[in-house]
């Protein structure tokens, strides 16, 4: 036992000794080797000076701090008699870079977009062979499938290297045939719409998805996998994706599927804490009661959760967090979806940057929670996509952080203001002739959110103008306040014998009276002139005179959406009725308009909405010419605003009801490399009806439809909105249009 202490003793003793070896004053410091990198930058890299204590801790310190510069290639660190040497061999500095094997300028720019290695940087054959794998990676993501580099570094004076990049394309790998080994379940034309790549076809000349693409094929798998899992393919696997090459630069690129059995749901059962309201959770059970049977669905599965979501965000249970707990038993798999309850976080600090223009207080409206309020995640998103809806902001970023306290988040919000201003011009061709438009629109009048709008529209017998101006948040409400000024003149005095003036002022305010639902309450006063002369029919003839009309106003708007920006689910339904208050003709006005928003398939948006109208009296009287109905252009495309419809002799009149469907689907597959080009296809159908002063004046119930492609082009110079379409079902008296054109700019 005592030898064992005498041993401690000595070792313990050796250690002091050799502690203290190294535990010494710096009185000089040498620094030896550098060319271009001064002694006093060293010093400060190896956060070393004079009078400091050395160790050999210390001294590992300042090897690893200066070779964490990437300045040197060798580094070496000494110290004997108070003297510390620090002896370095710096990397050389790239002089130049230089590739060959490429032309052209723009492949060269887009593969260099995030180059690791420049001019003037130290050379580090280390980063240099990351960079010639991220050429490699670049290049074959373009089609280059077997394309090789090799590089050339020559030495030159003063430490100096330049560095060649010889480069050979070959040619672009072109995916011939697209091929699933063990698909026994769905088509392979099915599955080849499904994926990214595609095979390589003369006319899609735009796609650069037509060659191989080992990061698209990755994707594909992906893609594919999701697919039969969303199809009750739960085992499903993609056990390789491989190119197998048929003759020169034609691939063959093959996915091997192994699908196994298909599952459907089973028991499925919600979890709940003791605190939670089981009634509050009634859509969740009504939901498992429709899946419970059906194929296993990943999709399936995500709503279930976004419901959940939703309840919680809207029962105020802020501090939750599901999981799913899946049990498979043969073809059956059970889930349970159990609700914790987590930590309790609150938002102590709403920061915004970035806004030099637009009130702070403008954004801070858009919030769904503000400082001091629980953090929720749901209404967070929200209050984001607010934000953006806006269209106030070139970007907007945030970033969440928790604060020193750990029950409370700090939000930043990072905004890029872009110009509010709009200038926009409309043209149409059509049988009858042509339309123009113009108008100019400022979004966020001297950063208020505030909107000024002004437009007008021209055709050969109408004018129509406008003047609005509304404030989203009046006084820092959620109340919205607005005033417009209408004014039209139709004269159709030369055709049909009559004229008439309209001129009118809009007042009016909404607000949120229950969750998602607003309700809007104004009053609409018009002043009139009707002229007519003795070719006008007897009936416009009756109606000449000087007219004042008030109408109360109300409106009911429910929004759905998902998001106001960008929206790709969910519905908004909007109804509007206007009372009159002083008429001679006491015309009723209701109005209904819904928009349905839903994926028709993979990358698309489509959208399906449902306008109806109706005007009548309410003392029987006929209503005015210009309180009749007709059925706007956007609604029945490939046709001219208030040129279908009952007639009056060749006058056409309008009509007391209106109905419309309308639906599009966006095509992003046809302009798929395209980040500026919204491509989409539309069907529209409506019907104009109803004469009270002459039944016999009524149409004969032909509903109007077309079909047509629309193209929005977003230009450097503003939006450029182009439409061609295409009457299906229409009367020889209608008047139609094919081609309609819309720019706008932003200042």
């Amino acid at each position: 036992m005592n030898i064992l202490v005498n041993i401690l003793k000595i070792s313990l003793l050796c250690i002091f000794f050799l502690t203290s070896a190294y535990s010494e004053v710096i009185n000089t410091i040498l620094i030896k080797g550098n060319e271009r990198i001064s002694n006093k930058t060293i010093l400060m890299f190896s956060n070393i000076e004079l009078e400091n204590v050395i160790s050999n801790t210390k001294l590992n310190s300042i090897l690893k701090d200066l070779y964490e510069t990437d300045f040197f290639e060798d580094v070496k660190v000494s110290f004997d008699k108070n003297t510390l040497t620090i002896s370095v061999k710096e990397y050389p500095i790239i002089q130049t870079i230089n590739y060959t094997g490429i032309k052209s300028k723009s492949l060269l720019e887009e593969i260099n977009s995030d180059k690791l290695i420049r001019e003037k940087s130290p050379y580090n054959i280390t980063t240099l062979e990351y960079e010639k794998n991220r050429l490699s990676k670049k290049i074959k993501e373009i089609g280059y499938y077997d394309s090789e580099i090799n590089i050339t570094v020559n030495s030159l004076d003063e430490n100096l290297v330049s560095i060649n990049f010889n480069i050979e394309l070959g040619k672009k790998a072109k995916i011939k045939k697209i091929s699933f080994i063990g698909n026994k379940i769905f088509k392979d034309s099915k599955l080849k719409r499904l994926i990214v790549s595609t095979e390589y076809k003369y006319w899609k000349f735009i796609s650069g998805k037509k060659y191989l693409n080992p990061s698209l094929v990755d994707i594909d798998r992906r893609l594919l996998k999701n697919y039969y899992l969303n199809n009750g393919y739960y085992n499903v696997s993609i056990n390789s994706s491989f190119a197998r090459l048929i003759n020169n630069n034609e691939f063959e690129l093959i996915f091997n599927i192994d699908a196994k059995n298909k599952i459907y749901f089973g028991d499925l059962k919600l979890e709940l804490p003791v605190d939670f309201e089981k009634e509050n959770f009634a859509n969740i059970n009504n939901l498992f009661k429709k899946v419970k049977n059906e194929p296993y669905s990943i999709n399936t599965i995500s709503k279930i959760l976004n419901e959940i979501d939703e309840i919680t965000a809207l029962e105020q249970y802020q501090f939750i967090n599901a999981t799913v707990l899946e049990n498979l038993v043969l073809d059956k798999i059970d889930l349970t979806f159990k609700i914790n309850e987590t930590e309790k976080i609150y938002v102590k600090k709403i920061n915004i940057y970035g806004n030099s223009i637009t009130e702070e207080s403008v954004i801070r409206n858009q919030f769904e929670l503000d400082e001091g309020d629980p953090f929720n995640e749901i209404l967070f998103n929200k209050s984001i996509n607010n934000i953006k809806s806006l269209n106030f902001f070139k970007t907007v970023n945030y970033n969440v952080s928790k604060n020193d306290d750990l029950n409370t988040n700090i939000l930043d919000i990072f905004i890029e203001e872009k110009p509010t201003g709009e200038i926009s011009a409309t043209a149409g061709i059509g049988t009858s002739g042509g339309s123009i438009g113009f108008g100019i629109k400022e979004n966020n009048f001297i950063g208020k959110g505030v909107s000024l709008d002004s437009n007008f529209l021209l055709t050969e017998e109408s004018f129509k103008g406008k003047l609005s101006i509304t404030n989203p948040n009046y006084k820092n409400s959620d109340k919205s306040l607005y005033v417009s000024f209408l004014a039209i003149e139709n004269d159709n005095m030369e055709k049909f014998g009559y004229k008439s003036n309209k001129t009118g002022i809009d007042i009016g305010t909404n607000f949120e009276y229950l969750d998602d639902f607003r309700l809007g309450v104004g009053t609409s006063n018009f002043y009139e002139v009707i002229k007519t002369d003795s070719t006008a029919s007897q009936a416009q003839q009756n109606q000449k005179g000087n007219y004042w009309d008030s109408f109360l106003n109300f409106d009911f708007n429910y929004d759905k959406r998902n998001q106001k920006f960008q929206t790709s689910s969910g519905f908004k339904s909007y109804y509007s009725l206007d009372l009159p208050i002083i008429s001679e003709k006491n015309t009723l006005k209701n109005f209904y308009n819904y928009s349905h928003y839903f994926d028709l398939f993979d990358q698309n948006i489509s959208t399906f909405s449902l306008m109806l109208r109706a005007a009548n009296s309410i003392t029987n009287d006929n209503i005015k010419l210009s309180e009749r109905i007709n059925i706007p252009s956007r609604k029945l495309r490939g046709f001219e605003a208030g040129r279908v419809g009952p007639k009056d002799g060749e006058d056409f009149i309008g009509g007391n009801y209106a109905a419309a469907m309308n639906f599009s689907s966006t095509m992003p597959q046809l302009f798929e490399e395209s980040q500026n080009i919204d491509f989409l296809f539309f069907i529209d159908a409506a019907n104009l009806w109803g004469v009270d002063y002459d039944n016999n004046l009524d149409d004969d119930g032909t509903i109007r439809s077309s079909t047509g492609i629309a193209l929005d082009w977003f230009t450097p110079v503003g939006p450029l909105n182009f439409s061609l379409s295409l009457p299906l079902t229409k009367k020889n008296s209608d008047k139609t249009e094919t081609f309609r054109f819309q720019l706008g700019t932003t200042f």
